[in-house]
């Protein structure tokens, strides 16, 4: 696996319409207007506002409470769980909700902002960015570099035109495909793998369509250069949803893995971050987010430090 960059994803989006010409227009993904225009923005669910814990406060780096806020680097182009709403700016998502969850909790602000998903580790190791909260596989390399708070778990899945006769099941499902990724996650990193693994075994070998964000590699599938999408499970899930039938998952997810938050090594707000996230995870708000996107299935009872 692609270890460092690999998110199983994430720039600011703008709607990709997904459909040849001459055909309807649809848009899948997290772009500005995207879900008013299908009329299925997430559900609205209000979540509650935790109140301040002071033992968890008490975690916080001296420097950072003085600051009063830590810049979050997200990669705003993977619903549910990251992705900019109607208005054109505002980042929402379950990773969103948790970051204002854990802020309210932390008593310091955790204000997103919008990166392109390879960007955020380098933006991590040079201090550009304090968190990386976009959907993170966590790794044995990543952790290498960074340290993770663990909060949820997610597979890897594939997703076909409605119309595609594949029948997939697992990475070795792909030798002599063409698969559609997004930069810098794991999916791709897996995909360049089976490559390797297929031509070994002497058999056709992966075609790998790298793109920069999710929606152009969803652009990739309904527009017929690529075979088929790879996306985390519940990304690939939520995609197909919002196809109005024009996508169709194929076969099992595979792969599950952790997702975590990221943080320099020399951060220290790890510590604290863990500390919130047991909270949330305690007083049932973390649940409540994750009902509020449709995830629950990836929901962890025991969150930790990876790193």
């Amino acid at each position: 696996m692609n270890e460092l960059h690999g998110k199983s994803r994430r720039s600011r989006v703008v709607p990709v319409v997904l459909a040849a010409a001459g055909t309807a227009a649809l848009v899948v993904g997290g772009g500005a207007g995207t879900f008013a225009a299908a009329g299925v923005l997430p559900r609205a669910a209000a979540i509650p506002r935790p109140p301040k814990n002071a033992a968890v406060a008490a975690l916080v780096p001296a420097s950072i409470r003085s600051r009063g806020s830590v810049t979050v680097a997200m990669d705003a182009t993977y619903a549910p769980d990251e992705f900019v709403a109607a208005n054109g700016k505002t980042i929402v998502g379950m990773d969103a909700d948790l970051n204002v969850a854990l802020g309210a909790v932390m008593g310091v602000r955790w204000v997103a902002t919008n990166a392109t998903f390879d960007t955020i580790i380098p933006g991590l190791k040079s201090g550009k960015f304090d968190v990386g909260n976009s959907s993170f596989t966590i790794t044995a390399a990543r952790a290498k570099v960074l340290n993770f708070v663990s909060y949820f778990k997610a597979g890897e899945a594939y997703y076909v035109k409605a119309s595609s006769s594949l029948k997939l099941h697992g990475l070795s499902s792909l030798c002599g495909l063409t698969v559609s990724v997004e930069s810098g996650t794991t999916e791709q990193t897996d995909a360049q793998s089976a490559n390797t693994s297929c031509k070994k075994a002497g058999k056709k070998g992966v075609n790998v369509l790298s793109f920069s964000d999710q929606n152009a590699a969803n652009l990739a599938v309904s527009s017929g250069r690529a075979q088929l999408g790879f996306a985390d499970s519940q990304v690939a899930g939520y995609i197909v949803q919002q196809s109005h039938g024009q996508f169709k998952l194929d076969g099992p997810a595979f792969s599950v893995a952790p997702y975590g938050i990221a943080f320099p090594k020399s951060s220290g707000l790890d510590k604290a971050t863990l500390a919130a996230v047991k909270v949330l995870v305690k007083d049932g708000i973390y649940a409540k987010i994750l009902a509020k996107w449709g995830v629950q299935s990836g929901a962890i009872t025991t969150p930790s430090i990876v790193g």
